[in-house]
């Protein structure tokens, strides 16, 4: 009978030691941690036929009846401006077909080669519509946007018809997240 008293009062006087400690323990003072945010402006353009190889492949519009899928290969550039610096590629997969239009393999890539960014970022791109401006997610990224998240908006900047939406220059503003780099796991 004295072992049973002694077990209840040592886990009644832990319970009320664990309660008071949550309940008088001074909160730690953390500062605001928020994620680091970017946010830039480039211009897709369709790429030089002067130049060589390596921007020369183009898209070709789907099939009619709305078969086959949209590969694509564009200039990233800094200015709407042809003559504008060139700052990185463009890339795209995108299967316009009904059962696949919220694929998860309709993918763009943005490639940048410059003195402030080098690497890429991944835009899912699973709802495309044809409207004037398309909000689509940063699902990640490598190099200088490693692990980035956020927004991409596409906007058509030449509101003319051309010969079809495949030659038009379309601006992208990336609003992209960045999580905390300040805990680096030690390896």
């Amino acid at each position: 009978m004295l072992s049973r008293i002694i077990y209840c009062t040592a886990v009644l006087l832990a319970t009320t030691a664990v309660i008071l400690l949550a309940l008088f323990s001074p909160v730690p003072h953390r500062k605001n941690q928020t994620t680091p945010r970017v946010g830039l402006s480039f211009y897709i353009q369709q790429p030089q036929t002067g130049f060589s190889g390596e921007h020369g492949a183009a898209a070709a519009p789907p099939p009619p009846g709305g078969g086959g899928a949209l590969i694509f290969h564009r200039m990233l550039t800094d200015g709407p401006e042809n003559t504008s610096r060139v700052v990185g590629r463009a890339q795209g997969f995108i299967i316009p077909v009904e059962s696949f239009a919220h694929s998860a393999f309709n993918i763009i890539y943005l490639t940048f080669h410059t003195r402030e960014y080098s690497g890429s970022i991944s835009i899912e791109a699973k709802n495309l519509g044809r409207k004037e401006e398309e909000e689509l997610r940063v699902v990640g990224g490598t190099g200088s946007f490693a692990f980035a998240r956020g927004l991409a908006v596409f906007a058509q900047t030449d509101r003319r018809v051309k010969k079809s939406d495949l030659d038009a220059t379309h601006r992208i503003n990336l609003q992209l997240k960045f999580p905390n780099k300040s805990r680096i796991i030690p390896g």
